[in-house]
C-alpha cells in the first residue's frame, strides 16, 4: 500500500499527477525488488546518495550495481508509506522530494525504524 496512489485529486496538475504516478511505480518495483523496472525510472547520468559507501553513485551503471548488491539483503516489505511530498513543476523542469519508509515488517524490524528522505528531479527518477 502506497499512501498517494490517488491522482483524482482535481486540484494535481497533470504533470503533478503524473509525477504521483511515477513515484509510485517506482516504490512498488523497489518492493518486488524488480531490478530491470527499477532502473527503467533512471536517468543515464544519475546520480544517487545512499547510506553505504561510497555515498555518491554517479551514472547508472553505479545505481545498477547499487541496487544489484541491496536488494538481496533488503526485507520484503508489502508497501511504502510516503510523508511530505512535495512536488514543485516550472515548465519542464520538475523536483519533488518526500519521505518514505517500508511497510508490512515486523514493527521490530530495524528497515520499519527507518525513513529516507528522496529527492528526485530531470536527471534522476525520470519525469517525464
Amino acid at each position: 500500500m502506497t499512501t498517494f496512489t490517488s491522482t483524482n485529486n482535481p486540484s494535481l496538475t497533470q504533470d503533478e499527477a503524473q509525477i504521483r504516478q511515477i513515484i509510485t511505480e517506482h516504490a512498488r518495483a523497489i518492493c518486488t525488488k524488480n531490478l530491470d523496472q527499477i532502473m527503467a525510472f533512471y536517468a543515464p547520468d544519475i546520480v544517487v546518495f545512499d547510506m553505504k559507501p561510497p555515498l555518491a553513485h554517479r551514472g547508472a551503471a553505479a545505481c545498477h550495481h547499487l541496487w544489484a548488491t541491496s536488494l538481496p539483503c533488503m526485507p520484503n516489505p508489502s508497501g511504502t508509506e510516503t510523508q511530505d511530498l512535495t512536488i514543485t513543476v516550472s515548465g519542464d523542469l520538475a523536483l519533488a522530494h518526500w519521505l518514505f519508509r517500508f511497510t508490512g515488517l515486523e514493527p521490530d524490524h530495524p528497515a520499519a525504524q527507518m525513513w529516507f528522505r528522496i529527492t528526485a528531479a530531470p536527471g534522476s527518477l525520470i519525469f517525464e
